[in-house]
């Protein structure tokens, strides 16, 4: 059973309950991005598993009158196997997403594997438009060339500013450095494409620069924020803007749960409250 503690930031440890929390999130006016918990696979048996696991959810959102899509790890789907088994897994995935007409989000993860997850994201974006949508890094010194090669892809990109850590030879190592590239990542994709922007961020600097570049560029957006992270703000953007939460779920919940608890002070001091609180 999954603690009380850890609610706040999971979802639940099944996809009925990541419904359900779909369901009471799209009261409040934000869409729920739906992430099955698991990553960095080594055999084919679990990435397989989860490919299937995928196929039922955007099957239940389909079939429902949720505002919910999906975001999907490369090394979850097969990548760390082997490249064309990930590809073929994400094709299923996508292919059946399109079937629902329920979105696809990749997430990006270690720098390692950039390459594969852009190819891709390419890939299924000539197959299915606007289908799918690729999370990018703002922290890695090859973003900007990233964007430049995808500005006219359809399809979504999300930008944020990267929570793993790369060596210096390819990413950022200062906050003030990783906060400027955000920024010119952000211009850049608000004056280049026509659509398909998602601002991965709980800054309210950088979602205030998202709302100014709206103004000058009138480029439709959306705000993507995490699930148990900065609640009430989520709320009241939705009154401004296409909000989504980012909401994963299943049984590998206690790394992501820690993982959360420990990266940001408010969330370490709300977790110390919960646990003396009685």
């Amino acid at each position: 059973m999954l603690p009380p503690l850890a609610r706040r930031f999971v979802a639940g440890e099944s996809a009925a309950e990541a419904l359900e929390h779909a369901r009471r999130t799209n009261e409040r006016n934000v869409g729920v991005i739906c992430n099955r918990l698991g990553e960095h696979y080594y055999e084919r048996a679990p990435a397989a598993a989860d490919t299937a696991a995928y196929e039922r959810l955007v099957a239940d959102i389909g079939a429902s009158a949720l505002r919910a899509c999906i975001s999907v790890k490369p090394s979850q789907l097969g990548l760390l196997v082997d490249e064309s088994f990930f590809r073929e897994n994400l094709a299923r995935v996508v292919e059946t997403a399109a079937e629902h007409g329920v979105f696809v989000w990749m997430d990006m993860e270690d720098h390692t594997t950039t390459d594969a997850a852009i190819d891709a994201f390419e890939a299924q974006a000539e197959t299915h438009g606007g289908g799918v949508g690729l999370c990018l890094q703002s922290n890695l010194r090859r973003t900007a060339a990233d964007l430049e090669r995808l500005a006219d892809v359809p399809g979504k990109l999300r930008l944020v500013k990267g929570a793993y850590d790369p060596p210096a030879d390819v990413a950022y190592q200062d906050k003030a450095e990783v906060n400027e590239a955000y920024r010119r990542d952000l211009e850049f994709v608000f004056r280049e494409r026509t659509g398909g922007i998602a601002v991965g961020s709980h800054d309210p600097e950088m979602l205030t620069l998202a709302a100014d570049l709206y103004s000058e560029y009138e480029t439709p957006y959306e705000v993507q924020m995490l699930m148990g992270v900065r609640t009430d703000a989520q709320y009241e953007l939705a009154g401004v803007c296409d909000v989504w939460q980012y909401a994963p779920f299943g049984s590998e919940w206690p790394a992501y749960f820690w993982r959360r608890v420990l990266e940001r002070k408010e969330n370490a001091l709300f977790a110390l409250r919960a646990l003396t609180s009685g």
